[in-house]
């Protein structure tokens, strides 16, 4: 499992290992029922708290991505469409409000934003 920590990120490491791992199940790099490594196993790899390592864990767990079994480990769970979208539709609203903000900072306006997606959008970028 390759996940990648920034010491430098204003994200908390737990939730860098949530959106990574989350990004991974949602694009089928893991899929439902694959074992993840354990808590002590991915702290260890990562060079990280196994605290750290467990709130990723539980966060997952509450979200729905994964399950738990008491001495037998975390799998990840039968994903439905509808949560997947949700997800996307998260991520999406994320980045357009990032770009929303820097379209602000630099005075741009919503109608010049508006055409520069459009152009992307239709490939014509």
């Amino acid at each position: 499992m390759n996940i990648i920590i920034s010491a430098n990120s204003s994200m908390p490491i737990y939730e860098q290992i949530t959106s990574q791992m989350k990004e991974m199940i949602i694009s089928n790099k893991l899929k439902a029922g694959d074992n993840l490594p354990s808590v002590r196993g991915l702290a260890k790899s990562l060079h990280i708290s196994i605290m750290t390592v467990q709130r990723a864990y539980d966060d997952l767990q509450k979200d729905c991505f994964v399950t738990t079994t008491a001495g037998k480990g975390t799998y990840v769970a039968n994903i439905n469409n509808n949560l997947k979208k949700e997800e996307n539709q998260k991520n999406l609203e994320n980045k357009v409000m990032e770009i929303v903000r820097i379209a602000k900072l630099n005075n741009i306006s919503i109608n010049e934003l508006n055409k520069l997606i459009s152009l992307i959008y239709e490939g014509e970028y």
